[in-house]
């Protein structure tokens, strides 16, 4: 950085500037994490020798919170991979089942709203299909914030629920299926290539839950890109000027994305990587009937808390899908 040439590539420059204050942050909390815990163990040694009811208790707190630091700290080592700190975008698409299904697809919206708002994430509607009776048709989100992909990555596939149906008279048992799909956003030091003439871009009206400032004007834009058949679409801002940045944003992130699976040489890509919305090729399981059950089944986590999952609390679910990333030593 002292070198006198250092500022002649400034977009090389200022990523090496905001690499090396990541990595000036990570070691700066470790030696503040030594430090603290050498301070505790000198406490736990001097109650040791003559104890002190009122310095217990306050080692006792001090020790708890130092546990909460280190394991913020394990989890930010956790997040390791190549795009964790960037902004999430999240799809919700739900799959056969109607009413009960789209239904589904607007409770996990919900769930995720609230871990955003838990984590002090920005969450931001970009698009939003109601469906017919309830819930959802789709649903398209970005959320912004440090790690928000490194945190919301553990969510990518499909989502399965079991309960008895609001939708049903005979209150019959149903099960239902919702694809969740997320990708990093790129941000301008990620070159994306996009011919203008590969592009279909249509303009509507808006229409929905999802719009904060829904209007009579046709401002909400649709992005297809032909080669791929990929769509983004934006009705949540203000003008078509904005609803087109959000909608074109997006479609990079996704071609990127398909370019990054295609370099890691997985089986599909993208699009062709989604399983069948359905048994068998689901993620996690959420049950509300017979019992209160909610289980990945990538790592084995379950708690029968099932309310405060649905209010937002993915917090173990995802620190025990960070561990089973490192353990299997295929960090995303």
């Amino acid at each position: 950085m002292e070198a006198p040439d250092f500022w002649n590539n400034q977009e090389k420059a200022q990523k090496l500037i905001t690499d090396n204050n990541a990595l000036k942050e990570k070691r700066d909390s470790f030696l503040s994490l030594q430090k603290s815990y050498q301070n505790e163990a000198t406490a736990v040694e001097l109650l040791r020798e003559e104890p002190d009811p009122e310095l217990q208790k306050e080692v006792e707190t001090d020790l708890k919170k130092l546990q909460g630091q280190f394991h913020n700290y394990e989890l930010d080592l956790l997040l390791s991979g190549k795009y964790d700190g960037h902004n999430a975008l999240l799809e919700i698409h739900p799959g056969a089942g109607g009413t009960e299904a789209m239904d589904w697809g607007n409770m996990l919206l919900r769930m995720y709203h609230h871990y955003a708002d838990s984590a002090g994430f920005k969450f931001e509607v970009n698009d939003y299909e109601p469906g017919e009776e309830a819930g959802l048709k789709s649903a398209s989100v970005r959320v912004v914030g440090k790690n928000a992909y490194g945190m919301l990555k553990s969510e990518n596939g499909v989502h399965r629920l079991v309960r008895i149906s609001p939708f049903d008279s005979a209150k019959r048992r149903h099960t239902s299926f919702a694809s969740v799909e997320v990708i990093p956003e790129v941000d301008d030091s990620i070159k994306v290539d996009i011919n203008p003439k590969d592009l279909r871009i249509d303009v509507y009206r808006s229409s929905g839950a999802g719009g904060q400032h829904i209007n009579k004007t046709s401002s909400a834009v649709r992005i297809t890109h032909l080669p791929t058949g990929i769509v983004t679409t934006s009705q949540a801002q203000r003008s078509q000027l904005q609803n087109r940045q959000t909608a074109m944003n997006e479609l990079r992130a996704k071609l990127f994305h398909l370019e990054e699976e295609k370099k890691r040489k997985q089986k599909q890509a993208l699009k062709g990587n989604q399983k069948e919305i359905g048994w068998g090729s689901q993620i996690r399981s959420y049950v509300f009937h017979p019992y209160n059950l909610v289980k990945d089944l990538r790592t084995g986590y379950e708690t029968s808390d099932i309310n405060g999952v649905m209010d937002g609390k993915l917090q173990p679910f995802i620190y025990a899908y960070l561990q089973w990333l490192l353990s299997k030593k295929n960090p995303e």
